[in-house]
């Protein structure tokens, strides 16, 4: 409900000040705010430089994720400000620690483009984490609404149509990853992905570095990787797959290299989270019109993840990817090589396969979410299970 006339004046009055003006005075703290069913919502936890109150520096945030600068400007006049401007609606203190806040922000849905994750990420992400008011700042969770999730293709094939094509039921898929993953030979490699499925795997996979190198180049690999994928088929009778990693310079290398993969017979192609947001949307829409398996392998996530004040939660990144498209990603162990905490790995593994979900604060989960018929992403546990 809009706010009557008087109010509208006095916030105008006030916030047209010339000079610096603080951002919970040119209307990015609203405490009153009534969230809205299509409003996309983050949850930050914001730590404050010394001296900067809270609140200011969570409408900062929501200012500088938004529509803001440092002070206003008269052009804002010229668009529908008030509904564009970001809310900061609530702000509480993180528990058991001092000088950390959780800061609720709303968007309105009109603010970022359909299907784009790279323009979702541009705001929410964008600037705001090098902003001064904040010596540490991390994007704890999101609520994507429905009418947003609908722009999106989500998973190119699932888990339902993946363990149809794999004639894998009941249990978890059960593979590895070829070992040394730098230095063999194509025909090593082969080798070695024949005898791991023969021994009763169901996948093996390329890692996320390897791609084209002097030792082995990308096509080698991926003749040797099927004939072993094919011999080790009609040796046990079962289905098998191998993830050819299609990652490269460039799109159009990387759909040369997914399209013979697909020619040769694969059921699966990898790529790499550090292609970038666009590429790995793009890469989903080819696996879907291609009728392939996509996995993701989450290389370089712990740059921004594993820091606890600043950064990003790795259960964003769960959510966007789904949204994305990827079938399958990396989402880590209680045990194994990688750090993994048991509350926080169920809370992206639930994030990943349920098709909504409720509010889990020992899991991380702030908000409730409903994944409006996305289908769901098969959770790799990567890292190892020794």
């Amino acid at each position: 409900m809009s706010k009557p006339v008087e109010e509208r004046t006095r916030i105008k009055n006030e916030r047209y000040e010339s000079g610096v003006i603080p951002y919970a005075k040119m209307g990015y703290w609203d405490p009153n705010y009534v969230v809205k069913d299509t409003d996309i919502l983050a949850l930050f936890r914001v730590s404050p430089q010394p001296g900067v109150d809270p609140v200011e520096a969570s409408a900062a945030v929501a200012g500088e994720s938004s529509t803001a600068t440092w002070t206003v400007v008269w052009t804002d006049l010229l668009t529908a400000c008030d509904l564009y401007r970001a809310k900061a609606y609530k702000v509480d203190a993180v528990p058991n620690v001092t000088d950390q806040y959780f800061a609720y922000i709303a968007y309105d849905i009109d603010l970022f483009e359909e299907g784009s994750i790279a323009n979702l990420t541009a705001s929410i992400i964008g600037n705001v984490f090098g902003f001064k008011a904040v010596k540490a700042l991390r994007l704890e969770d999101m609520r994507i609404p429905v009418a947003y999730l609908k722009t999106f293709q989500g998973p190119a094939t699932g888990i339902v149509v993946e363990r149809e094509r794999m004639d894998k039921f009941g249990r978890p898929f059960l593979g590895a990853t070829v070992k040394p993953k730098l230095g063999l030979s194509g025909k090593n490699y082969g080798r070695v992905v024949y005898e791991g499925l023969k021994g009763g795997l169901d996948f093996l996979k390329d890692d996320e570095n390897i791609n084209s190198q002097p030792f082995m180049r990308w096509k080698e690999r991926f003749l040797y990787s099927m004939e072993a994928v094919n011999r080790s088929i009609a040796a046990t009778g079962e289905v098998k797959g191998h993830y050819m990693n299609v990652t490269a310079a460039t799109m159009e290398d990387m759909y040369e290299r997914a399209e013979f993969a697909k020619q040769l017979g694969t059921v699966i192609v990898m790529i790499d989270l550090v292609i970038g947001y666009t590429a790995i949307q793009t890469m989903a829409i080819w696996a879907r019109k291609n009728d392939m398996i996509l996995h993701l392998h989450r290389a370089g996530n712990s740059t921004y993840s594993r820091q606890k004040i600043h950064g990003m939660n790795f259960r964003v990144i769960c959510k966007w990817m789904r949204m994305a498209g990827v079938d399958h990603i990396h989402a880590g162990t209680v045990v194994g090589k990688l750090e993994g905490d048991p509350l926080m790995i169920k809370g992206f593994y639930d994030t990943l396969l349920e098709p909504y979900l409720k509010v889990n604060l020992p899991q991380g989960i702030f908000f409730e979410q409903d994944w409006a018929s996305l289908r769901k992403v098969t959770p790799v546990a990567s890292g190892g299970i020794h």
